[in-house]
Formats: C-alpha cells, sequence, structure tokens
C-alpha cells in the first residue's frame, strides 16, 4: 500500500463515480416523476454502448469521433421516449408490480435484439479522439479519459440543476415529483410530461454507456451489472433526489476504490479479503443506510398517492366446484407418472412446476395479502438448498433429515433479515431485501470451504427409494400440495386476517390492538420457511447447489410467476409457475432467442391480462354469473 496508489484508486473511483451517476441521475428522475420502477433502464446503458461503438465505426471518418460518439445517447433518448408512449403509457393504472413485470421482459427482448444485432462477442471500442494519453501523478500514469470523466459528472449535475430551477419544464418535473396527482389536476399535461422525463432519463443513461466503450468493451451483461449497481445508488441517495444521486455514486465509488487499494489484510489474526467486498459493498452500504435513515441521504418520506387504485376482492375460500377441481387435479398429476411412464419428460418438467408453485405461493403470501414487496425471496429458496445440501454432505444425514433440517436456514435468514425488513415499507422494503439477498449471495459465493464458492456443492441426491422411477416426484407433489395447503390455511386464519389488516391500514390495524410489525415479521418467517422447504426440494431434484439460486433472477423469476398468475388470486402462483415454467422449457428448446420471445409472450400476457392469468379467468367467470343471474 501507498500514498499514490491510494491515489490512483481514489480518482479511478471518481471516474466511476461519474458513469454510475449518469445512470442513476436518469432511473431516479423516471421513478420521481412516474413512480416507475424502470427494470429496463441498465438495457439502455448497454444500448448506449453499443450504439456508440457502431456509429463510431462508420461515422467518426466523416463526422469526427465525439458527434458520431454522441449520436447514441440521443438515439437511447427516441428509443426510451417511443416505450414509454407505445407501452408504459397504456399500463400507468396497472399495479406497480405489473409495471416492473413489463419493464423486465422489455430487458429479454432488448438483451436478445443486442445479442441479433451486435453477436455474442464483446465489443472493444476505439480510444477517445484527444485523451489517448496519460498523466504523470505522483509517479503513476493516469489516462487523461478518466479525467473528462471526472469532469462529466459534476458538469451533469449543474445543467440538470439548473434544467430544473431555471426553466418551466424544470418546475413541472419538481412539481411531479413532489405531487403528481396535484399537476394533473392543475391541468398540466401529463403524458407528455412524462415522455419528456422518460426520454431524458434514458438519453443520460445512453450517454453513460457510450462515454463508458472507451474505458471497457461493450457486452451482454452489462444491462443487468449497471441496474443493480443503479438501483443502490438512487435508494441510498433518496428516491427523486438529484444531489443524493451525485452523493451516494461518490460515496460508493470511493468506498469499492478504498477496498481496491486495501487488498488482502490482516485484521486481529484473521486474513480478510477487502478487495472481495467490491461485489457486496454497494448492498452493505445500502442496508445501513436504509436501517438509519429508510428514505435515503437526501430523499424525503414518500407521500401516499391520492388516486385510488382498482378496489381488490377478498380473499374467498374455494366453494365445492372450486375444491373438486383442485381435487381432480391432484388425483391427475398422482396418475400421471403411471399413464406417460415414470422415466419420462414429463415428471421431470411436473417435478420442476411443483417446486415452482411452492417457492412462487411463498411469495404470494407476503407480496399480495401481506404487501411486502420483495426483491430478495431467493435468498430463502437458497438458504433452504444449501442448508439441506450441508446437511447431507457436512453432517452425513439422509435426505429425510435434510428435508426437514434445510428449510432451518431458510428460517433463520428470516428471522434476522425480516426485523430489519419489517421497519420499512414502499420500494425502500423492496431494495432493503435486495441487500439482504445480495449479501446472502456474496457470503455463499465467497465461502469456499463451506459453501464450495463459485462452484457449489454437488453429489446431493436423494435416498435410494426415492431415486428409483418416479418416487421423487411423488415425494415433491406431496411435499408441494402440503405446503400449499398449509399456506392457503395460513391466509384464512387469524394471522392472515390480520396480516391483510396491516396492508390495508396499518393506522387502523395499530389502533385496534394488532401489532402490525410482529404479524410481519411472523407471516416473513413462515413464507420463508416454505421457501427454504422448496429450496431442499430443489437441491434433490437436481443433485446440486450453485450460489445463483440466490441470485436476483431467481427472484425475479418468483415475482415474475406470481404476477403472471395473478397477485390478488390464490390460484395465481399455481397458474403462474406453471405456465412460466412451461413456456420457458418450451421456448428455450426452439430458439436460440429465447429471451426476446418469451419477453414478448409476457408482454403481451401483461397487456391483455392485467390481473394476471388466474386473475382475470376469475374475473370473467364473475362477468358470466352476473350475466346468467340478469338473465
Amino acid at each position: 500500500m501507498s500514498a499514490s496508489g491510494l491515489l490512483a484508486q481514489l480518482l479511478n473511483g471518481l471516474a466511476s463515480a461519474s458513469s454510475l451517476f449518469l445512470v442513476s441521475v436518469g432511473l431516479s428522475l423516471i421513478f420521481g416523476v412516474t413512480r416507475t420502477i424502470n427494470f429496463a433502464h441498465g438495457s439502455f446503458f448497454m444500448l448506449g454502448a453499443y450504439l456508440a461503438f457502431t456509429s463510431v465505426e462508420a461515422l467518426a471518418p466523416s463526422l469526427g469521433f465525439w458527434p458520431a460518439l454522441l449520436l447514441a445517447p440521443l438515439v437511447c433518448g427516441v428509443l426510451g421516449a417511443l416505450t414509454e408512449m407505445l407501452l408504459l403509457r397504456r399500463i400507468y393504472q396497472a399495479p406497480e408490480l405489473f409495471q416492473l413485470l413489463a419493464t423486465f421482459a422489455l430487458v429479454l427482448v432488448i438483451k436478445d435484439a443486442a445479442l441479433w444485432l451486435w453477436g455474442p462477442e464483446e465489443l472493444f471500442g476505439p480510444r477517445a479522439a484527444g485523451f489517448e494519453g496519460a498523466v504523470d501523478i505522483l509517479g503513476r500514469s493516469f489516462p487523461t479519459y478518466d479525467l473528462l470523466l471526472i469532469a462529466v459528472g459534476p458538469l451533469v449535475l449543474l445543467g440538470l440543476t439548473l434544467l430544473l430551477t431555471r426553466t418551466r419544464f424544470g418546475i413541472l418535473v419538481r412539481a411531479a415529483t413532489q405531487d403528481r396527482e396535484m399537476v394533473g389536476a392543475l391541468g398540466v399535461n401529463q403524458a407528455w410530461l412524462f415522455t419528456a422525463v422518460f426520454a431524458l432519463g434514458t438519453l443520460l443513461a445512453g450517454l453513460a454507456g457510450a462515454l463508458q466503450l472507451p474505458r471497457e468493451p461493450a457486452s451482454l451483461e452489462m444491462d443487468m451489472t449497471t441496474i443493480g449497481a443503479a438501483f443502490v445508488v438512487v435508494v441510498v441517495g433518496g428516491m427523486g433526489s438529484i444531489p443524493g444521486a451525485f452523493i451516494a455514486a461518490l460515496l460508493i465509488a470511493q468506498i469499492k476504490a478504498v477496498c481496491i487499494w486495501l487488498g488482502v489484510q490482516e485484521v486481529l489474526g484473521v486474513t480478510v479479503s477487502f478487495s472481495k467486498l467490491t461485489l457486496v459493498v454497494e448492498f452493505l452500504v445500502m442496508a445501513a443506510v436504509l436501517i438509519w435513515r429508510p428514505w435515503g441521504l437526501l430523499g424525503r418520506p414518500q407521500a401516499p398517492a391520492r388516486a385510488a387504485g382498482t378496489p381488490e376482492q377478498p380473499l374467498r375460500p374455494a366453494g365445492g366446484a372450486g375444491r373438486t377441481a383442485w381435487a381432480v387435479l391432484l388425483l391427475g398429476l398422482v396418475l400421471l407418472p403411471l399413464a406417460a411412464g415414470q422415466d419420462s419428460y414429463a415428471t421431470v418438467l411436473l417435478t420442476d412446476m411443483l417446486i415452482a408453485a411452492l417457492f412462487a405461493a411463498s411469495l404470494h403470501c407476503i407480496l399480495g395479502p401481506g404487501g411486502l414487496h420483495s426483491f430478495g425471496h431467493a435468498a430463502y429458496f437458497g438458504l433452504g438448498a444449501y442448508g439441506a445440501a450441508l446437511t447431507v454432505r457436512a453432517l452425513d444425514l439422509p435426505m429425510e433429515a435434510a428435508l426437514l433440517l434445510g428449510p432451518l436456514a431458510a428460517v433463520a435468514g428470516a428471522l434476522l433479515y425480516g426485523w430489519f425488513c419489517v421497519r420499512l415499507s414502499g420500494v425502500y422494503l423492496t431494495m432493503l431485501t435486495l441487500a439482504f439477498a445480495q449479501i446472502t449471495w456474496a457470503i455463499v459465493f465467497q465461502w469456499d470451504a463451506v459453501t464450495g464458492g463459485s462452484n457449489g456443492l454437488t453429489g446431493v441426491w436423494p435416498s435410494a427409494w426415492a431415486d428409483q422411477g418416479a418416487a421423487f416426484y411423488w415425494l415433491a407433489l406431496a411435499v408441494c400440495a402440503a405446503g400449499l395447503y398449509l399456506l392457503r390455511r395460513l391466509l384464512f386464519a387469524p394471522l392472515g386476517y390480520a396480516l391483510r389488516a396491516a396492508r390495508d391500514s396499518a393506522v387502523r390495524a395499530d389502533a385496534i390492538g394488532l401489532d402490525v410489525r410482529r404479524i410481519q415479521w411472523t407471516a416473513l418467517v413462515v413464507a420463508s420457511g416454505f421457501a427454504g422447504v422448496a429450496g431442499a426440494l430443489f437441491v434433490f431434484s437436481k443433485g446440486s447447489v450453485a450460489p445463483d439460486s440466490l441470485g436476483v433472477t431467481r427472484s425475479v423469476d418468483a415475482l415474475v410467476m406470481v404476477l403472471l398468475g395473478g397477485i390478488q388470486t390464490l390460484a395465481g402462483p399455481v397458474v403462474g409457475s406453471a405456465a412460466f415454467t412451461w413456456l420457458h422449457d418450451t421456448v428455450a428448446r426452439n430458439t436460440d432467442y429465447w429471451r426476446a420471445l418469451m419477453g414478448a409472450i409476457m408482454l403481451l400476457l401483461v397487456l391483455l391480462f392485467p390481473q394476471g392469468l388466474a386473475g382475470s379467468a376469475q374475473w370473467l367467470g364473475r362477468r358470466l354469473a352476473r350475466r346468467g343471474g340478469g338473465a
């Protein structure tokens, strides 16, 4: 370690902070005005890099490097405006989580579009014209282009500040950020305001991607890595706060720079690799900030929206016809291996569907009736999977014991994380669950001695009796059916009614003597236990477990399943998980561009069935019943 090395890392951190700020400030503007959690924002960052590569290659000889490079963010802004007008404008009245589902589907479409246009290889752009060299700082060479990036961040901050404080457009944006319903009541055309803000936000994301091209190659992985960091910066700085985003980007980038500079150190006799902390340091910062100041460093508590959403139908127990239908379905699933063959692919696919259904139902329990929006439910799925695998590998116990003991790891994680999570609400709760899930993933990914690190744990197979024919399928069917039944019974128990009361009005629930936090904490622990059961079944069905079982993608998959089926119906998780698993399997086996087709199908379902598949079926059934009664 040296002073010159620390200075070099800090300067690198400043350059990274500028790029991170450009992405994050666009995301913050979009959320502040439209209240849309734009999961596709990282895709526009990726498009900015790819478009900059193409424009520089094609136009730099005639236009010059910088005009060609800056053409890319303008194209991103136009694409963002078209996205808002053609897609998001149609679903602003849908629940916020459905807007999230639509933007996630857009991520899949854009990723495969980039794959088709530019291929899977990384694309290295040329050096920036006029900034090819380096300067000497304390005996170390530092790229002059990074010095340019360091200056870009404050200049963009200054420009946005002038735009928002000195122009009519800026006044409208700030007013909409604070109270968009009142802005609409005053006669402002909200549709065009939303389009302009979305275009500005995506332009800034495209600018960040274009400016990043001389530093790193354009790749298909830029979208997901960038959107996670951008979410962290926006939440730490305060949703909708531009200065907050700038401070948060500086804070996180500099902490990462210091961790790289420290490298491997001895702390109290223990060897600590600070450089590995860069995988999770931003989520540690976010968790700490949200626990200390739930609305971010420069944010303010969100005002509740005045516009009333679509009233939710109360949950009702299944009638006689419904119970008969469930019984027939269960009987059909029991008999299916006898008809299709015990070693058929259908039993393998249905096993995956059953595990996914239990996982999705555990999320639905806290998401729908509980109102606890979680981006990190995969943490409990993965903890259950690793708990079961370690029970077999480390304790040398059989599968039966692992299925009982493995989910206790998920329960322990929920007891710890839930104590903090239930103190927040809305998007801040959502991001804290994401932070805890990423912290758990980082621990599992790096703890090679226990979890196997990035390789995971292999050779975790069912007991001999369950490894013959369709025995494991029947075991999974029995466990998942019992879990679904217990979760359903929970929602009609006193705890379930108290949970819905706390969701609908925490103030009223507290006034009548309900301990809202304890109720939500209890529900989170119970639901996480069932997610752990699904994870334990998963590890025996696959024979192994890897860190991606705790990743963000797994959490998003569960969220997609719940939303596809319908968040306001108890059958939703089952229908959504079956549809999602079947679509994923069928589409992935029949085309190389399965993400785009999957995303297009999801977008179509969101536009046609905003209540989900099961929810729309129930709505249609009620309409037909009313017509029949009227006749």
